[in-house]
């Protein structure tokens, strides 16, 4: 378990999954808000070479941790070398389509990562938690756009991946009520894409994107022949799934925005991190063809299993108590995303 160290009086957040696509944006933004992150991932999905970029960007040196979460005595290892202030846990696999294909494979990794994390902050004391949750865990919608009252009907959760963070979010539900004195933030992601402004850093899933928009890059840049688009005869405008897409840089400074809320001693909250703007996936195809300049071909295939026909967001809640809404729109997203990869064709490698 090798780690670099850097030793500073601030503030000290714990990041599990923290070279990831969104970890890494995070991680960026705790530093600008004069936070010390230290982080845990396994690699899994990441590259060392992702937190090399985030350092040459932030002009500094990250304290770092190569660490599976399941891996509970090593958990309680860097616990006791430092003075955790708060958790940003990233640490989850996060595919809908490969979920139905390996269901073992998300709950053991997404509800063990939780539960070694909650362990750890019950033996060493610490009482602040944000949790990437997932707007899979509203499932087939009875209205839209989605609040944070909308039901969450475990059997209506199409997919393996919202369940798990669903069996994850009443597993903080009820922490929270056995320790009123902890602060808990559950924050339900709506399609993070883009990629930080520099172009250094950004999406680059391992193996075939289960995403669309890294997949949509990536026939953009010419490694991937075409987009398969999964389903055209959805109840939508033009038949293709509508989902609310959310920039990544936005997705972090959401974060922080909780970071501030964790000291009003919030309690537990839930919020929706979204645009309130749903686009399909032919708009998106289209978005990212204005922003490369490219022509790019897609397939029309059938419906992917777990897929529902539009998904979008009501970001009131966080606007009204969080003092956040995002700031960067649908030619933004593309810019930034099309800058990342063709700066990057192959990605970290």
């Amino acid at each position: 378990m090798a780690a670099t160290t850097v030793e500073t009086n601030k503030l000290q957040v714990l990041v599990p999954g923290g070279v990831g696509f969104i970890g890494s944006h995070c991680v960026l933004e705790l530093i600008k808000a004069g936070y010390e992150p230290i982080l845990l991932d396994n690699l899994s999905n990441s590259s060392i070479e992702c937190l090399k970029r985030v350092e040459q960007i932030a002009g500094c040196k990250i304290t770092n941790y190569k660490l599976d979460c399941l891996d509970l005595e090593g958990l309680r290892d860097i616990f006791k070398k430092h003075s955790i202030y708060a958790i940003m846990n990233f640490a989850a696999l996060k595919s809908v389509g490969e979920s139905v294909q390996k269901p073992v494979l998300y709950y053991k990794n997404n509800v063990g990562c939780l539960l070694n994390l909650l362990t750890c902050m019950e033996e060493f004391n610490v009482k602040n938690f944000l949790f990437s949750s997932s707007a899979t865990v509203y499932g087939a919608p009875q209205y839209l756009p989605l609040d944070e009252k909308h039901p969450c009907i475990g059997d209506s959760i199409t997919n393996p991946y919202g369940k798990s963070k669903y069996i994850c979010e009443h597993i903080l539900k009820d922490t929270a009520i056995a320790h009123p004195d902890w602060n808990i933030i559950i924050l339900r992601y709506f399609n993070p894409v883009g990629a930080h402004e520099s172009g250094l850093i950004g999406e680059d899933p391992v193996g075939r994107p289960n995403n669309l928009m890294p997949y949509v890059a990536q026939v953009a840049v010419g490694r991937l022949p075409f987009v398969n688009v999964t389903g055209t005869d959805y109840d939508t405008p033009d038949g293709t799934g509508v989902r609310d897409y959310i920039h990544v840089v936005d997705l972090g400074t959401g974060h922080i925005a909780c970071m501030k809320k964790f000291k009003e001693n919030c309690g537990l909250q839930m919020y929706n991190l979204g645009t309130g703007k749903g686009y399909s996936v032919l708009e998106m195809i289209k978005a990212l063809e204005k922003a490369s300049g490219k022509t790019i071909a897609f397939k029309e295939c059938p419906r992917r299993p777990g897929d529902l026909a539009s998904v979008y967001a009501d970001p009131a809640l966080a606007a009204k108590e969080l003092g956040w809404a995002a700031q960067r729109d649908l030619d933004d997203m593309c810019r930034d995303l099309w800058r990342w990869q063709s700066k990057n064709p192959n990605g970290f490698q």
